[in-house]
């Protein structure tokens, strides 16, 4: 087992030195930052050491076995900087009674992604639906009538919907 862990460690490292400088150009160059593409080609390294040890040794491809997970970690990235400026966005018109602390910001942002990635596994007609609802006020016969499915499969569609987001309170409790 130690011998294992050994020949782990050695093949990490090997990975590291051979491609953390391509891995930090490429980061570098779709992020337009330095310290962030630092950051994220750090993040890719960590990624590749929780791995489970049988999937490392099937590496074939190291640059695009990194890649994908650097891509990953990338789309992650865009999405929660969409996410914070949205939230900034609506609190930058919020009067200045309303501002918050920068920790519930923090907080604020932190559920939102949570929010985010749990309608981000609906079903597109659900998650479109459940928006549709939320978000625009509209009944579930102009939702039945915009997706083209019946009111009672809008029914479905919200009920799926609230059964996610019950489970996501579930998962904070």
């Amino acid at each position: 087992m130690a011998a294992d862990g050994f020949i782990r460690q050695q093949f990490v490292q090997r990975l590291y030195v051979e491609h953390h400088g391509w891995l930090n150009g490429w980061l570098r160059r779709h992020l337009q930052c330095s310290q962030r593409a630092a950051d994220l080609a750090q993040d890719t390294f960590v990624r590749v050491l929780t791995r489970e040890p049988q999937n490392l040794s099937a590496i074939r491809e190291p640059r695009a076995y990194l890649h994908t997970i650097a891509k990953g970690l990338l789309i992650n990235h865009w999405r929660r900087r969409q996410i914070e400026q949205a939230y900034l966005d609506a609190l930058a018109l919020q009067p200045e009674p309303l501002a918050t602390s920068p920790e519930e910001q923090a907080l604020i942002v932190e559920t939102l992604l949570q929010i985010d990635a749990m309608l981000d596994r609906l079903p597109h007609k659900v998650r479109r639906a459940f928006l549709m609802s939320q978000l625009q006020g509209m009944t579930y016969a102009a939702i039945a009538a915009e997706l083209e499915v019946s009111e009672r499969m809008v029914k479905k569609y919200m009920a799926q919907a609230m059964l996610h987001c019950l489970m996501l309170l579930d998962d904070d409790a």
